[in-house]
């Protein structure tokens, strides 16, 4: 059986400024897995829309329907940064959907791969930052409820901190948010999650390797979780429009070769989801996040999951 992969097809969100918000990146990122031979048509998996029971697990029944009606307040609209439209509305309940479906896959299999997920800003009454709703949350609150998992630990190493998964989690101690972020980003107020290690601006990629080697081996050790989920947004890159951190493309696969081996070496289930990235060269970007999905299948092939 090969390494498991979730997709599902895009939406493109135009933003004021005049960028569009990069939702064409995952057909793109699915298209260069392919062709580069990294994954085939036979592993990929399409998964569901979410149903509402599902996002109410983790956000108000108010803000669900207020968002998928499309009745939010102009100011709340603002605040998650994107265009309401049906369309996105989908997307977002089927993105839910697909990181659900690689946290399971995850637990059948030792690993999997989304190419979407970590909306790490959304909060349980209200969006933030492009993240409507919090599909890191959902996945560990649904298989929680599935009896499939007791124990979750949250692996954030997107360059900003997961402060909406931090608030949600944060009187659950079964579920344990640990956020590695630049300490002078978004977003300005910070939450806390269970374990945050807070990084200073323009940190290279040795440095954040040997910071990251410190916690992670103690957390899996100490915590022993049924399932992890990792967001592996790859802002911290050097040439990220929205990040701080100055990691180069061979540091982000070190990084992710380091999270992956580092779990599944000890025998612990691991969920990816790609998280934030933010570039006016697409392609460069498609290439960074295809990064967690090139580095998973070689942990996968070493490990024979």
């Amino acid at each position: 059986m090969p390494l498991p992969i979730v997709y599902h097809p895009d939406y493109v969100a135009p933003l004021p400024d005049g960028h569009r918000f990069p939702m064409t990146k995952f057909r793109l990122l699915y298209e260069r897995l392919l062709v580069d031979g990294v994954v085939d048509e036979a592993q990929v998996h399409l998964p569901e829309r979410s149903p509402q029971e599902w996002l109410e697990l983790v956000h108000t029944a108010e803000y669900v329907q207020a968002y998928c009606e499309g009745t939010l307040d102009a100011k709340a609209q603002r605040r998650i940064g994107l265009p309401w439209s049906p369309a996105l509305v989908n997307r977002t309940c089927v993105a839910v959907g697909g990181s659900v479906l690689t946290a399971q896959l995850a637990l059948q299999h030792g690993l999997a791969c989304n190419t979407a997920g970590g909306t790490h800003h959304a909060f349980p009454n209200y969006g933030s930052g492009f993240c409507i709703f919090n599909d890191l949350a959902i996945a560990a609150r649904v298989l929680q409820k599935l009896g499939l998992v007791k124990t979750v630990l949250i692996v954030d190493l997107d360059v900003h901190q997961g402060d909406g998964t931090a608030f949600i989690f944060q009187d659950d101690p079964d579920v344990f948010t640990f956020s590695m972020h630049c300490e002078v980003n978004f977003p300005g107020t910070k939450q806390q999650s269970d374990l945050d290690v807070p990084l200073l601006e323009g940190m290279e990629d040795d440095a954040y390797l040997q910071t990251l080697a410190s916690y992670l081996p103690d957390l899996l050790h100490r915590l022993k979780p049924d399932l992890v989920l990792y967001d592996a947004g790859v802002d911290p890159h050097l040439g990220d429009r929205l990040g701080k951190l100055c990691l180069t493309d061979t540091g982000l696969f070190r990084r992710e070769m380091q999270v992956l081996s580092t779990c599944v070496s000890q025998g612990y289930a691991i969920a990816c989801v790609i998280g934030g990235g933010y570039a006016d060269d697409m392609q460069a970007l498609v290439y960074r996040h295809s990064l967690v999905h090139r580095a998973a299948s070689e942990v996968y092939r070493q490990y024979r999951l």
